[in-house]
């Protein structure tokens, strides 16, 4: 994987964001329910993770600053104050992640397919995480919304998006992007 590619893009999604509703729009359709959300975990400082990372230890790994935290909480805020339904929130297991998770929508469960596979230690996993995911999403059946709280590596592979810290890709189960909100 090319990573210049990978941070060209990032930089400019960031200069030219793409939405393809209002914000008003946008959440008059999660207030429909039966889409998928990915959120990119929120602000991490630095990017990948320590050459000792394991998972079971957050002390180990990139996490959430004080900002990030916030922007946690306000992604969660968002989905109370608008009466979003939400039918499961799944998150990668790393900390950055779960923390995400936890600070935004309390409850959660850790699905592998959600992991990073930034880190060449990780990277030999990557298809098999794809597949799983993918496999989950066609699968998956509700009127409610499915959140997937992940790494932008993993949303990039999947919908050829290059995303911000915190920033929510709504699609549709056949991996249309209906649109995109970003938090600060």
């Amino acid at each position: 994987m090319n990573y210049f590619i990978l941070i060209l893009f990032f930089i400019l999604s960031i200069i030219f964001p793409v939405s393809t509703f209002s914000n008003d729009e946008l959440i008059s359709n999660l207030q429909s329910g039966g889409n998928i959300v990915f959120i990119r975990h929120a602000l991490a400082p630095g990017s990948g993770d320590p050459n000792n990372i394991d998972l079971n230890d957050c002390r180990t790994q990139r996490n959430l600053s004080e900002e990030g935290i916030n922007q946690s909480k306000k992604i969660g805020d968002l989905f109370i104050e608008n009466n979003i339904p939400i039918d499961k929130v799944l998150s990668s297991e790393w900390c950055r992640c779960k923390d995400t998770a936890r600070y935004a929508f309390k409850n959660y469960k850790t699905f592998h397919g959600l992991n990073s596979f930034y880190d060449e230690k990780f990277y030999k996993f990557k298809e098999k995480q794809i597949l799983d995911l993918k496999t989950y999403i066609n699968n998956w059946d509700s009127e409610k919304n499915l959140i997937l709280i992940t790494h932008y590596v993993v949303i990039y592979e999947l919908l050829n998006l290059a995303v911000s810290s915190g920033e929510l890709i709504v699609i549709k189960k056949n991996l249309e992007l209906i649109g995109r909100i970003k938090t600060k």
